[in-house]
């Protein structure tokens, strides 16, 4: 359906890599922090860590609270081919350091995002590719403007302008 220069633009996305953790914890549990979420600049794990309940302003008592921890780039990169259950570790015992009074999760799920963020977008791109007219069948998202925000809404007007104009 594509033509070689269509693969060509789309074989030359690229992404980054990291890890996510969860920590999930029973309804009676207290996570002793002042903040909702923070990035991490000084760490090479770390980037992001967040009490979820708090950052979604959801607490309650019947519902425990979790934690979500990003990964930095770099430390992704370097353990994708890793066995999960010691990044996992890993993971966990950079957060430690950072809170080292943190109780102990019911349950903690580690996942491995092989594509994170785009790192270099489809070149001279309007935020989606037309790759075939009839029937129109047309591709779109952050691989073809940038990993934020505005990059998914930049996307989704072009794709939408795109159908738009062939109907």
């Amino acid at each position: 359906v594509i033509n070689e220069s269509q693969k060509q633009q789309l074989e030359s996305v690229s992404y980054s890599s990291r890890y996510a953790l969860g920590l999930f914890y029973e309804a009676s549990t207290e996570i002793d922090v002042p903040w909702a979420a923070g990035y991490i600049s000084d760490n090479p794990c770390l980037r992001f860590v967040s009490v979820d309940n708090k950052k979604r302003n959801i607490e309650s008592p019947e519902i425990g609270p979790s934690i979500v921890v990003h990964t930095t780039v770099s430390f992704g990169s370097k353990h994708l081919e890793s066995d999960p259950a010691e990044v996992q570790e890993l993971i966990l015992s950079h957060l430690k350091e950072i809170m080292p009074s943190l109780p102990k999760p019911v349950s903690i799920k580690c996942h491995r995002w092989r594509y994170s963020q785009v790192t270099k977008a489809v070149p001279n791109c309007p935020g989606q590719m037309i790759l075939h007219t009839q029937p129109l069948l047309i591709c779109g998202g952050d691989g073809f403007t940038h990993s934020n925000f505005e990059g998914c809404i930049d996307s989704a007007l072009s794709l939408a302008e795109a159908v738009r104009s062939h109907l």
